[in-house]
Parts: structure tokens; C-alpha cells; sequence
């Protein structure tokens, strides 16, 4: 899960996502980073972590790291939150980039459309409720589409996603 600052956006999908999957029983690796840099080693922005634990989730432990090509190895899928955040990753990931590997978010509850979740930074608390539902779609769409089919040669597949 890539944001621009990994304090709003990506830690709520990278908390959501978690809580989804160990609900799931699913064996995945769930991080979350960002591209810029400026907020490296800060917990989540404090209405993140409020709108996570009106929902249940408590992100606080969670700490922002720059997004890195090694990042595209590490991984099987990164989701990245907006168009701009791929073409941070691309510049970031140089060579690396595999644009196989990264798709956008919302692409997973609204497959077709090139849809932004919105940077809730500027605004008020309501803008995070409204990410928060957005990320929520599109994790359950996600673990739909990518949990191991029952009878499927390996049901414990697991998958690396940021």
C-alpha cells in the first residue's frame, strides 16, 4: 500500500487490509510505505488513527518508510492509492519498476476505472471516514478475487502486498 507520505492513506490500507486477513485465516504480508519522504518514522496522522479505531483497528504502532526499488521485489502486488504515487514509484524504482506488479487501488472495487483515493490531509475528519469506507470496498473485493480457491492446488498461498 503506497501513498504519497505513508501517514493518511496507506496506513489505513495497510491496517484494514491486516485486520482483513487475519479475519481471513490468509497467511499474506501486509506493508505500507510512501514516496516522499517527508514523514519517515512518524506514527500515522492522528485522524487516521481515529477513524481506524472508531472501526476497530489500532494503527498506532505503525511507522512511515519510503517506498524503494528493492520494494519491487519484495513484493508480489503493490497497491498504490493514486496516479501520481505510480509515477513517484516509477521514478523511484528506475529499471526496477515492474508495472505488472502495481495497480491501483480502487481498481479492485471499481475494475475499470482509474480512480484516486482522495489525500484526506487538508481536510476535515469527515474526508478520513470517506477514505477509510473507499479502502474497506476495495480490501474485501481484493481478498475476494485473490483468496485460494477451495480445492485449490496450494490453499495457503500467500501473497506479499504494499
Amino acid at each position: 500500500m503506497v501513498c504519497l507520505g505513508n501517514i493518511c492513506r496507506s496506513p489505513l490500507a495497510e491496517g484494514i487490509l491486516a485486520s482483513k486477513v487475519r479475519e481471513a485465516g490468509l497467511d499474506w504480508v501486509i506493508d505500507s510505505a510512501g514516496t516522499n519522504g517527508y514523514h519517515t518514522g512518524e506514527a500515522p496522522h492522528r485522524l487516521s488513527q481515529k477513524v481506524a479505531l472508531l472501526n476497530g483497528i489500532d494503527i498506532s504502532r505503525q511507522r512511515s518508510r519510503s517506498f524503494t526499488a528493492a520494494d519491487m521485489h519484495r513484493y508480489d502486488i503493490i497497491y498504490a492509492m493514486a496516479a501520481d504515487v505510480v509515477t513517484d514509484m516509477r521514478a523511484i524504482a528506475g529499471k526496477q519498476f515492474d508495472p505488472e506488479k502495481v495497480r491501483l487501488l480502487l481498481e479492485e472495487s471499481q475494475p475499470g476505472q482509474a480512480a484516486d483515493v482522495p489525500d484526506p490531509w487538508y481536510g476535515p475528519e469527515q474526508g478520513y471516514h470517506e477514505v477509510y469506507a473507499l479502502i474497506e470496498k476495495a480490501c474485501d473485493s481484493m481478498i475476494d478475487r485473490l483468496r485460494p480457491n477451495v480445492g485449490a492446488s496450494d490453499p495457503s498461498q500467500q501473497y506479499r502486498l504494499q
